[in-house]
């Protein structure tokens, strides 16, 4: 084997009730969006076993069907295929004033009412919503759109700030990319971290973002010369989890004032260091949880906790889960 070769483990996946995930195309489909559901749930990955998803694309309406940048598509069948699915994704939709087939919110109700998951990238939302099933329930949706969904959809508890939303029967995610994290914690949820961070490593992309984290945040991209200089720093920071720098020597290694690095500081990462650090430890320990059995106050120690309780409390505000409960959930063992 070269040394640009990477071998990926076999993971034998335990089987979930339905596997079938079954993508809607529509003419006008977001490509971008469709292309993230196809990635996740459609490519062949023989290194997941025989029960790794299988997909389907359903066209909802009579072709031929376009797509953004000048594509044509062929679906692997109609609607009768939703009544197949375990998982039915909408990517993207039409136009925040477009209308919803009532045919199709009636067969997405059917398929909720007998147990399907029913998920939407961006605007795919407004479709989940044209049906009711997101009536009184959390959603949420990129964020230009937040106006014109809560005026359509006064019921629904939109929360345009965050990147998605698990209700459990129903998931939506906001803008475009925040599909791919939805994507992997539909894996998550379905079998495991180490499936889930299989995928990531295949995808180049963090293994795990939190849905509460902010779709948006209005900072400037860093100065090439700003960012060259406080790349090593922040990646020496993620290394060194148990030490706590003051601000004044953060600045000093990196030739600023600390006023100067304070705002720098922000424009590269979008908080302050403590901050950082915190969310930093905060992620290490839930690795640590996830791939091994070390005590909790190993974990805490390792990840730079000063003690178990601090742990414990950092994860619980930030997670709503105790450090016990993650790894109940989201250890290797348990997929």
């Amino acid at each position: 084997m070269t040394t640009n070769e990477y071998i990926l483990p076999f993971l034998d996946l335990p089987p979930i009730p339905n596997n079938r995930v079954v993508a809607l195309a529509y003419d006008g489909l977001c490509t971008f969006e469709f292309g993230i559901v196809a990635e996740i749930f459609g490519l062949s990955r023989p290194e997941m076993g025989p029960n790794w998803y299988r997909f389907a694309t359903a066209a909802i309406e009579p072709g031929p069907l376009r797509a953004q940048g000048g594509l044509s598509v062929t679906t692997s069948g109609g609607m009768e295929l939703l009544a197949e699915a375990g998982l039915i994704v909408v990517p993207g939709w039409k136009g925040a004033d477009a209308p919803v087939p009532p045919e199709l919110t009636q067969a997405l109700r059917a398929a909720h009412t007998r147990g399907a998951r029913l998920a939407s990238i961006c605007s795919g939302a407004f479709v989940l919503a044209a049906t009711g099933l997101l009536d009184r329930r959390a959603a949420t949706t990129h964020w230009r759109y937040a106006e014109a969904f809560t005026r359509r959809y006064p019921n629904v508890d939109l929360r345009p700030e965050v990147l998605y939303i698990d209700e459990g029967q129903i998931l939506t995610s906001a803008g475009s990319a925040a599909g791919m994290d939805l994507g992997l914690h539909i894996i998550r949820r379905d079998f495991g971290a180490e499936a889930a961070n299989s995928v990531a490593r295949r995808l180049v992309m963090p293994a795990h973002r939190e849905g509460g984290q902010a779709q948006f945040l209005p900072r400037p991209v860093p100065r090439n010369h700003e960012a060259a200089r406080l790349s090593p720093l922040i990646e020496s920071l993620r290394a060194n989890l148990t030490e706590t720098p003051s601000v004044r020597s953060l600045a000093t290694r990196a030739g600023l004032s600390e006023r100067t690095f304070l705002r720098r500081f922000n424009e590269a990462t979008g908080t302050t260091p403590i901050r950082f650090l915190a969310e930093a430890r905060l992620t290490r320990a839930a690795e640590l949880l996830e791939g091994g059995t070390d005590s909790i106050d190993s974990v805490a120690e390792a990840s730079g906790f000063s003690s178990a309780a601090l742990l414990r409390h950092h994860f619980h505000a930030r997670y709503g889960l105790s450090p016990s409960a993650w790894r109940r959930r989201f250890s290797r063992s348990s997929a």
